[in-house]
């Protein structure tokens, strides 16, 4: 199994399990909140040189 196949996993089985633990709209507000926070934590070069790379190149 590739590393990338692992993290999806994880990323699934920690999502069932706050579905199961909390109540469905606080999943969703951490399934969301997460990647944004990580985006605005960016410095705007990096948000710049993020929103050029393609899909493919961001595994790079």
């Amino acid at each position: 199994m590739s590393t990338n196949a692992k993290i999806a996993a994880g990323g699934v089985a920690v999502g069932l399990i706050l579905l199961i633990w909390l109540p469905w709209w606080a999943s969703l507000l951490i399934v969301l909140g997460v990647p944004a926070a990580a985006y605005l934590a960016l410095d705007p070069s990096q948000r710049r040189r993020l929103r050029r790379a393609g899909r493919k190149e961001l595994g790079r």
